[in-house]
């Protein structure tokens, strides 16, 4: 059985998305963050970095979000949730995969959480890194309105969905409240629209009891 340690809108969304879609059993294992569970002895055996999600798969327990959607699509070939093995398009997943989870989402990290970057009490800095951030995440979004764009698809890697899909409607949902959001962009708009739409999706927000608009 394939356990997710889970917390609603967190970086679990991803992989939770990924079962949903692979239909394969499996059960969600709530970690309240507002009572700390992620720092507890018992969760920090799981994941020592106290970070949100963790997969439990019989004798494998696996952190780190990309590693987990890499291994879900790894593992259950026939969804043909990646590209094939030693082709252009693996190397341009991988490529994808590695620029969400290294490049947007710390910048969407510095953005939430501004105060971990600057010497406790400067509040004035905290807010210019804030600000810096969504600068640099809004450049991001250009770049992938214009990616999608260029693909003559309706998804990240053209005509095939992919694992990258639910990760980067994820690192998107988190952008909801910015003063330019990446539902506000044309064509990454019309795309987080088509994600949305996909029964697997609904049923993980669904099942996190995430209220709308959910983007």
């Amino acid at each position: 059985m394939i356990q997710l340690h889970y917390y609603p809108s967190n970086a679990s969304m991803a992989p939770h998305i990924l079962l949903e879609e692979l239909g394969v059993p499996f059960e969600l294992a709530l970690v309240d963050r507002t009572r700390d569970a992620h720092k507890s002895p018992e969760y920090l055996k799981l994941n020592p970095n106290g970070l949100i999600p963790v997969l439990v798969h019989d004798e494998l327990v696996l952190y780190e979000t990309a590693a987990i959607c890499l291994h879900l699509a790894d593992t259950n070939g026939k969804a043909s949730l990646a590209p094939a093995f030693g082709t252009p398009q693996r190397a341009h997943f991988y490529k994808w995969l590695m620029w969400l989870t290294n490049t947007l989402q710390p910048a969407l990290l510095l953005y939430f959480y501004p105060e971990r970057w600057v010497t406790p009490g400067h509040d004035q800095a905290a807010v210019g890194v804030k600000a810096m951030a969504e600068a640099r995440i809004g450049a991001m979004l250009d770049q992938l309105n214009g990616e999608i764009a260029s693909q003559g698809g309706p998804w990240l890697m053209g005509v095939q969905y992919t694992a990258l899909d639910p990760f980067l409607l994820m690192l998107c949902r988190w952008t909801r409240d910015f003063s330019r959001p990446a539902r506000n962009l044309p064509v990454l708009g019309a795309y987080l629209r088509r994600v949305l739409e996909r029964p697997a999706v609904q049923r993980a927000f669904a099942t996190e009891k995430l209220a709308k608009p959910w983007v």
